[in-house]
């Protein structure tokens, strides 16, 4: 029997997560350690996971398949496709900055109403939401799916509520009630989308009597399964409305702000480079192939919502005050260019749309983690409270400024490549919506150079005097991050290669070709 690869690369982060829990009270220093090294050895894992794929291999590779409840047709199954592989490595690629960047977050507090704080606890839940996530880019059967789709919200509801950002203009009583308002709407949101696809995964199990995703997507394929119009049409939009609120699309998307505010930076990374990106992988996975005649009849309407995400997100973004917030809307806009390039239903939009989420995770982290560094040395999160910071501190300020080049899409950085595919792809199919979109572009720009102006620029402020400059662990989160941003933006190929074989197949499931160029022939 071949070694579970595939399993052991999501059960590494949940065995590190027990023994990071169970580390005693007073080795809070080890529990980070144990932490980093468990976060590292998955990381390895999904490199052999990635080097042992073939982009022009079976569909779904190192594949296991074992009995779960048989009274229900419910199986242990686990395969990657090239769009799933690329987002298991991205979510092992950023858990160990991650880790790093959250080093002294769940530290003790000596004031306060808050004296302590569960170190392990902290770490140890990063790792079981890393365990869920890298599970949920591997399963293939729709049960197995749901289960840790649905799971991964209790870590995530302590890292928000528990972990809170300690940068707050009130005081902690104040601050402890907030981080808890948070967490509570950010698991409502998600438990009310997690119910609704409950629904819809019950009705998918009633049309065709099992839970496997190949096995369905096959008989759908060859006519042997036939679902009727409005039952497909209502099983998608179970399926959908989920999908939706986790990645976030307007007007699904409200509980992001207020939690990418609360957490701890580290932990807003982990929600908007990670977590959410489950959401839009699972619109590919899940929603193209199950329920192809449904997908295209909603094309139109997600087309609509993901154009309003765009122009929404950066519309906001412009006008916010706090620097978390700001990110935050600008990651509902990115999102809104994902969904659409999903829904396109071209080879460039949705080769796009997946380049678009690794690209978005890493320029994401990079943004928002050197941000969160920012912010503690000041205690703020207000732009107002900064100014001058490049005098005092021009290696933060010039990550920074990558960061911010990279969401603003600048070409020579890798969202660039991505957001040109998604518009590319967007304008064959539906050109005005593609005009549209492009406004986003612009916004993003206003955006990104009027926070580095506000935060960066002009006159230093006394409280940013004497501030000090990126620490060697703080060096060693971003400039790694910087380094693929500026190779993934010259050279994508390593993964477009890998996805566009995955992209073709979903293009087919939905019996969807790129439109043919209108091009006058030459007299």
């Amino acid at each position: 029997m071949s070694f579970p690869l595939l399993t052991a690369t999501a059960v590494l982060p949940a065995v590190g997560a027990v023994a990071t829990a169970a580390v005693p009270a007073a080795q809070r220093t080890a529990a980070k350690w144990l932490a980093l090294l468990v976060s590292l050895a998955t990381l390895v894992l999904a490199i052999v996971v990635l080097v042992r794929f073939d982009p022009d291999g079976a569909r779904y590779q190192l594949t296991e398949s074992h009995a779960w409840i048989k009274d229900f047709g419910v199986r242990y199954e686990l395969g990657v496709d090239g769009i799933g592989v690329a987002l298991v490595a991205l979510t092992a690629l950023l858990i160990p900055f991650i880790v790093l960047a959250g080093w002294h977050d769940a530290d003790p507090m000596e004031t306060g109403s808050r004296r302590w704080r569960p170190t392990q606890g902290f770490f140890a839940l990063i790792l079981a939401v890393e365990a869920m996530v890298i599970i949920s880019f591997e399963a293939t059967d729709v049960f197995l799916f749901y289960i840790f789709f649905e799971a991964m919200l209790i870590p995530m509801y302590f890292l928000i509520g528990g972990f809170g950002d300690r940068a707050h203009e009130h005081g902690e009583e104040v601050a402890s009630t907030q981080r808890s308002y948070a967490a509570v709407k950010f698991l409502l949101y998600n438990l009310v989308g997690g119910l609704i696809m409950l629904a819809a995964v019950i009705g998918l199990y009633v049309v065709a009597g099992n839970f496997s995703l190949p096995e369905i997507a096959q008989a759908r394929a060859n006519g042997s399964l036939h679902m009727a119009t409005n039952t497909e049409r209502w099983l998608f939009l179970g399926f959908f409305f989920a999908f939706a609120v986790k990645a976030p699309l307007w007007p699904l998307h409200t509980w992001l702000p207020n939690a990418m505010q609360e957490a701890t930076a580290p932990v807003a990374v982990l929600i908007t480079a990670v977590v959410d990106k489950v959401g839009t992988f699972a619109m590919l996975r899940f929603c193209l192939q199950l329920f192809p005649g449904a997908s295209k009849w909603a094309t139109p309407a997600i087309l609509v919502l993901a154009l309003i995400s765009i122009i929404y997100g950066a519309l906001l973004a412009v006008g916010q005050r706090d620097i978390k917030r700001l990110v935050a809307y600008a990651s509902i806009s990115h999102f809104g260019f994902i969904i659409m390039g999903i829904f396109a239903m071209t080879t460039q939009g949705q080769s796009g749309a997946t380049l678009y989420m690794v690209n978005h995770g890493i320029s994401t982290a990079a943004l928002m983690l050197v941000a969160g560094f920012l912010i503690s040395r000041r205690g703020s999160r207000l732009i107002a409270d900064y100014g001058g910071v490049q005098k005092v501190a021009p290696v933060l300020a010039g990550t920074f400024l990558v960061g911010g080049l990279a969401t603003l899409s600048l070409p020579g950085l890798a969202p660039f490549v991505s957001e040109f595919l998604v518009l590319v792809g967007t304008f064959t199919r539906y050109p005005v919506i593609g005009i549209i979109a492009t406004f986003g572009i612009v916004l993003a720009a206003l955006y990104t150079l009027v926070l580095y102006q506000r935060t960066m620029t002009g006159p230093v402020k006394p409280a940013v005097s004497a501030m000090p400059d990126l620490r060697a662990r703080e060096l060693l989160v971003v400039a790694p991050l910087v380094v693929l941003l500026i190779f993934l933006g010259v050279y994508p190929k390593p993964v477009t290669d890998i996805v566009n074989p995955a992209v073709k197949q979903t293009l087919s499931d939905v019996h969807k070709t790129d439109p043919k160029p209108e091009v006058e022939a030459a007299k």
